[in-house]
């Protein structure tokens, strides 16, 4: 259920990504899968959409989302100066989510998602790996 819901989701931003112009060819279905594994790259297909091309948690699907999309660039300053790369790496392969306790998260799980979109687990593990480290670039100092 929670993949068939997060490949919902991807399509969902591949769709709005289609529509704000961003995608080439009219007509042609949306990507769910880029080739590039480069963070940035990944970053901008993926994570971009709700989290903006900057990370401020003002992409272009975030107002349609419930709860509030994180600013992706103070992560480092809400953790005493350190950026937390172990747990963001967990939070986005969906083994770090919080308890359901504390609501749960509209965010996809983008690991079963890559694994299930491209076979190879070692480039799913470094497209994490990519996008994780992109995100602790854009931190403010």
């Amino acid at each position: 259920m929670k993949l068939a819901l997060t490949i919902g989701c991807v399509l969902t931003i591949g769709i709005a990504l289609a529509s704000a112009g961003q995608r080439k060819g009219q007509g042609a279905p949306p990507a769910l899968i880029i080739d590039s594994i480069a963070g940035p790259d990944s970053f901008a297909f993926y994570c971009a959409p709700c989290h903006g091309r900057g990370g401020k948690g003002d992409g272009p699907v975030a107002a349609a989302l419930k709860a509030p999309t994180p600013d992706l660039t103070t992560l480092s300053r809400r953790n005493g100066g350190t950026f937390p790369r172990a747990e963001i790496t967990l939070f986005v392969t969906g083994t770090g989510r919080t308890t359901t306790a504390h609501g749960p998260s509209e965010m996809p799980v983008w690991g079963p998602v890559f694994r299930s979109l491209d076979p190879s687990d070692t480039r799913t593990k470094q497209r994490i790996e990519n996008v994780v480290a992109f995100i602790e670039s854009i931190q403010i100092k």
